[in-house]
């Protein structure tokens, strides 16, 4: 999932082609585009959805910030293609792109 809404994929990230992106991911592995995550701070914001093995293993979707780096973009690639979250270990350079979302407050 690419998070392009108020500040990923916009402007406000400078320096990063964010239609090249969004078509380099499209091009090796499923993608969706979502509105905005609220974690702006992090922008932006990829979210690696675990396949169904990886999910049979007890994986959670990883939540990867800042991927303004096409070098980072391609890793997400390799990574995925390789299974993903509950698959494929976490790779070293991906891990400092991760971060935990804040909780989302649900009313009753």
């Amino acid at each position: 999932m690419v998070c392009r809404d108020c500040c990923c994929g916009s402007p406000k990230v400078t320096g990063v082609d964010h239609a090249a992106q969004t078509a380099r991911l499209r091009a090796e592995v499923p993608v969706r585009v979502s509105d905005c995550l609220d974690v702006c701070d992090q922008a932006n914001v990829i979210v690696v959805q675990p396949s169904t093995a990886g999910r049979a293993a007890g994986a959670r979707p990883v939540w990867l910030g800042l991927v303004n780096d096409p070098d980072a973009t391609e890793d997400i690639v390799t990574w995925v293609r390789a299974g993903g979250p509950g698959v494929a270990p976490l790779p070293d350079i991906l891990g400092l792109y991760a971060f935990t979302p804040p909780r989302r407050r649900t009313d009753p």
